[in-house]
């Protein structure tokens, strides 16, 4: 069945024919690398076929699309910010295709001397995360909200954790490039971003399962796409084995088959 994707994937690209090969994926920052990949192994099998990515916030991605940008495809890092966009008629039956798991990370020199999770409660830590509109702020904050229901966990530490935080980005990147230049003591965000993103100059906590969250990323064709056959092209290969194991090369754990 997956080699069958594949093929359909090659034969779509062959049949998206016409002047203008541009594909145009607006797609959750924390895919940048995954997508990236995945975008010159689209273009390694047609060469005639440009893919434009528009990575950041889901949310903003969102937003953007309701308010009339172009896109083919769309990739959230959440099923919120791909309802908004379902329910103003821009995509139909959005398929889940990946999930993320968040880890906290800290700059490489640790100023804040962070040695365990319990240490994020402690006064004068600094702690960054994305904005509670981002997929990724929300999902820290519910991880912080369940650490402090987790024995071994001070008291009001979700309060305390939350009272440490310096600065609300606009997307997960933004939390690993703060955290990297030492403008924080800890951020927290996907495992998928403490890759090639992060270079080395990050070390991770790892949060446990029963705390952590796992955001799951669902995929669609916008009906406005002026390349459909290339546009599902792109699905079908995310959906490849191919395609399944660059995003678990950089740490999203995928979704076998697609529904």
């Amino acid at each position: 069945m997956r080699r069958a994707l594949w093929a359909l994937f090659v034969l779509s690209l062959a049949r998206a024919h016409g002047p203008d090969r541009t594909l145009t994926v607006f797609a959750a920052a924390s895919l940048t690398e995954a997508f990236t990949e995945l975008g010159d192994s689209l273009r390694a099998h047609d060469p005639g076929v440009v893919v434009q990515f528009n990575f950041a916030g889901s949310q903003l991605l969102a937003l953007q699309l309701i308010e009339g940008a172009e896109a083919d495809v769309f990739a959230a890092a959440d099923a919120r910010s791909m309802q908004a966009v379902a329910d103003s008629g821009l995509v139909d039956d959005p398929i889940p295709f990946a999930r993320n798991r968040l880890v906290v990370i800290l700059p490489a020199t640790n100023p804040g001397r962070i040695a365990a999770l319990r240490d994020l409660a402690r006064p004068g830590v600094k702690i960054v995360l994305a904005g509670d509109a981002v997929p990724a702020g929300r999902y820290a904050r519910a991880v912080v909200a369940n650490l402090g229901q987790s024995t071994g966990f001070p008291p009001a530490y979700e309060h305390r954790v939350l009272a440490n935080v310096v600065s609300e980005e606009e997307n997960v990147r933004a939390v690993v490039a703060k955290v990297r230049l030492g403008e924080a003591d800890a951020g927290i965000v996907y495992a998928s971003d403490v890759s090639a993103a992060a270079g080395g100059g990050v070390r991770t906590l790892v949060i446990p399962d029963a705390a952590n969250v796992l955001a799951t990323y669902p995929i669609a064709v916008l009906h406005r796409s002026t390349h459909q056959a290339a546009a599902r092209a792109f699905v079908a290969l995310v959906f490849s084995p191919a395609g399944q194991r660059v995003l678990a090369r950089h740490e999203l754990l995928p979704i076998a088959g697609r529904p």
